[in-house]
């Protein structure tokens, strides 16, 4: 997968397989002959509702049953919900599905693709009648996906994903099961917090998130991501290095710089092979090892997958007991 950064991309032109795949799926998919734009649900069974997306309202099922995914984020919400997607891209990594989600709850679903270059015509092929994605992500596919299911877009992924994780569910009809996630996660966080010393204690510990990139320099994470979120609702400290981080997104440095990235505590992943992110570089290299976090022992190695990519409720938790574990040592 590529490395999260909550900006939009340029896609790749749809390739002969579009146009095979909206064949298939204006001939073979009852869903498929409804333009989620126009909002009308010719050959679909069962009522609709509308649902307000970033590309406009768009009529959905009351209760789909074969929803395809295109991201982490809703792959995550979807599971987080209690729905086995019949399909989703992949991520780059060589487990394909995130190393978090449990085997048995990914087990089955196809495989539509890699996540920036999803195959519409494997997607047609599973007759889904509903699609999920981002306009960041697919934006610019929009019209393709929309002839063969409604497709419910969010406007960004990363930084609002609990903005996101709610627009999911009211399109795969799970609203109330969202009130129950939300609700387990509040109490989730209150018990972490408290098991940190309470929100003083846990205001007065800084704390920083590194990610060391292959192909790119090395990022200190803002305060507008993901794992800043989850950091935040902790009541974490957050370095005042993060404070320059381009949109509230990241810092990025070099290793001849790594020593910015000091803090009480330290937490660090590695997105690709270690030695071409740099990570073997830096963590062997002077700075680091001076680094106040690094003497004391405060400095966790954690799962890029988890801890960048997974971007929903079921990581988060996750993330949460690893929280308490490691800040309680």
């Amino acid at each position: 997968m590529a490395p999260h950064r909550s900006r939009p991309r340029a896609l790749a032109a749809v390739s002969l397989a579009t146009a095979a795949a909206l064949t298939l799926a204006a001939c073979g998919s009852s869903s498929g002959d409804s333009d989620s734009r126009s909002g009308s649900d010719a050959g679909s069974a069962g009522s609709t509702r509308t649902v307000k997306t970033a590309m406009g309202d768009v009529k959905v099922k009351e209760a789909p049953e074969r929803v395809v995914v295109l991201d982490t984020a809703e792959l995550d919400s979807a599971l987080t919900l209690g729905v086995k997607p019949v399909g989703s891209t992949h991520a780059d990594v060589k487990s394909g599905f995130l190393n978090y989600l449990p085997e048995d709850r990914v087990a089955g679903i196809e495989d539509v693709g890699q996540m920036m270059t999803p195959n519409l015509e494997a997607i047609a092929a599973l007759k889904p009648d509903l699609i999920l994605t981002s306009k960041v992500r697919h934006g610019d596919k929009y019209a393709e996906l929309s002839k063969i299911a409604p497709t419910v877009m969010t406007e960004n992924t990363g930084y609002p994903w609990k903005e996101n994780f709610q627009l999911h569910a009211e399109a795969l009809g799970k609203k109330n099961e969202a009130e129950k996630v939300t609700a387990d996660y509040a109490r989730h966080v209150a018990e972490v917090t408290k098991a940190l010393g309470g929100k003083a204690k846990a205001a007065g510990t800084e704390v920083n998130m590194v990610r060391f990139i292959e192909g790119a320099d090395i990022r200190i994470y803002g305060k507008k991501n993901y794992i800043a979120t989850i950091l935040a609702d902790v009541g974490l400290g957050r370095p005042a290095i993060t404070d320059k981080a381009a949109d509230g997104f990241s810092y990025d440095v070099s290793p001849e710089k790594i020593d910015l990235a000091d803090a009480d505590v330290v937490f660090h992943s590695t997105y690709g092979d270690p030695k071409k992110a740099k990570e073997t570089e830096t963590t062997g290299g002077g700075l680091w090892k001076n680094m106040d976090a690094v003497k004391n022992g405060k400095v966790f190695a954690v799962d890029d997958q988890l801890w960048i990519q997974g971007i929903g409720y079921t990581a988060a938790d996750k993330i949460l007991d690893e929280l308490r574990t490691k800040l309680t040592k």
